[in-house]
């Protein structure tokens, strides 16, 4: 059975001490096989989605002029939370250092950077860089990918179809650069088509069925292009989709167990699976043969 791609960027970590509460308190927070694990995941999936609701929320006029303080308020209450949090993480693991400059190391930074990084730039000036700063609160929607196992599947799915899904994009970008040039010879810079990336820009819009209507054809030959290429975006639209979905239901497949209950027979249970999902007794015994060849017993 194949298993599942590690997600990226996912380093490991280790705990800085074997007994006491720093050890204790890593396996609260990275574990996730007890139930304290378990607790402590569900909690901060809360408030990591309590906090990007809370950051869209600002963004709505009405809603900031009428609850602007509350915002305020509870921005900081999940910032020190998330700081709190970052701290022990970085407090309970042996590298530190490491921990920090990983992938999830960076989001949790930049998961309650932001905010402190609003009282420092003052001025009415500097609205708009505060503004975009706090947008980056939106980087802890990424914190979740680390609790959620299905994104293990996703991952090693793409990591499974790359080479076809490479050739799929040469091909387009092929094709792009093939049309973009035709539409810059037929057109011309008098019709829009100033450049051949610029009509490469008109072929991907075009090709992808968006249509922005910004640069249009007017020549006959050059709507004969427009339609060739829109059936050719049409055809080869689904492609990636059927690649992923392909590659993704043979990873469920692989995903599941072939082992067969030796006290039901009962087959194909889930990789995680310790008990039978028919009986309810314990896997791993002997398996029961799929066919039974032996003569009937003796009277």
């Amino acid at each position: 059975m194949s298993q599942p791609q590690p997600f990226p960027f996912d380093t490991p970590v280790a705990p800085a001490r074997q007994t006491g509460w720093r050890a204790r308190w890593f396996h609260i927070i990275f574990g996730h096989e007890d139930p304290p694990g378990r607790l402590f995941d569900l909690i901060l999936i809360v408030a990591i989605l309590s906090s990007i609701l809370v950051a869209v929320l600002d963004t709505v006029m009405d809603l900031h002029l009428r609850f602007a303080r509350l915002f305020y308020v509870l921005e900081w209450v999940f910032t020190l939370a998330f700081t709190a949090e970052y701290a022990m993480r970085l407090c309970v693991v042996k590298r530190p250092r490491r921990y920090a400059l990983s992938f999830f190391g960076v989001i949790d930074l930049l998961a309650v950077l932001p905010t402190y990084l609003s009282l420092l730039v003052t001025g009415s000036q500097y609205l708009l860089v505060i503004r975009a700063v706090r947008i980056l609160r939106i980087f802890r929607v990424l914190k979740m990918t680390r609790y959620v196992g299905e994104a293990d599947l996703l991952w090693g799915t793409l990591v499974k179809s790359r080479r076809k899904i490479f050739i799929f994009i040469s091909t387009i970008l092929t094709l792009v650069l093939i049309f973009g040039a035709l539409m810059y010879l037929v057109e011309g810079p008098e019709n829009g088509f100033t450049s051949i990336p610029r009509a490469m820009y008109w072929a991907v819009v075009t090709m992808t069925t968006v249509g922005f209507g910004d640069i249009t054809p007017h020549t006959p030959l050059g709507q004969i292009l427009t339609s060739l290429i829109m059936l050719v975006g049409y055809s080869i639209i689904a492609v990636p989709t059927g690649i992923f979905a392909a590659e993704l239901a043979a990873g469920i497949r692989d995903a599941r167990q072939l082992t067969k209950c030796g006290a039901c027979g009962m087959q194909e249970h889930q990789a995680d699976a310790k008990f039978c999902r028919g009986c309810g007794k314990a896997l791993g015994g002997a398996a029961l043969p799929t066919a039974t060849n032996a003569p009937p017993d003796a009277r």
